[in-house]
């Protein structure tokens, strides 16, 4: 085998879309939510001004995070049998 006959190595869409999948499960099962912060006007009397800041979270339930966990792999495994 030469190297003149080695075609380039692509990554098709199923692959990639495969591996973004299980970032996102690991990231969901590390992350387990979304957390911002808000401002909010307490009081407002003429000059004098009075603001909150409130936390929020946003949860990311785990079952999301499996399921694109073992979509990602599924992906791959499909990706692999089919060539």
């Amino acid at each position: 085998m030469t190297l003149a006959k080695l075609e380039p190595v692509t990554m098709n869409t199923t692959k990639l879309v495969g591996i973004l999948l299980i970032a996102v499960g690991i990231i969901a099962f590390a992350y387990q939510g979304i957390s911002y912060k808000t401002q909010e006007n307490v009081v407002d009397l003429g000059p004098i001004h009075v603001t909150s800041e409130k936390s929020h979270t946003l949860p990311l339930p785990p079952i999301a995070g499996a399921i694109a966990l073992l979509g990602g792999i599924a992906l791959l495994f499909a990706d692999g049998r089919k060539r």
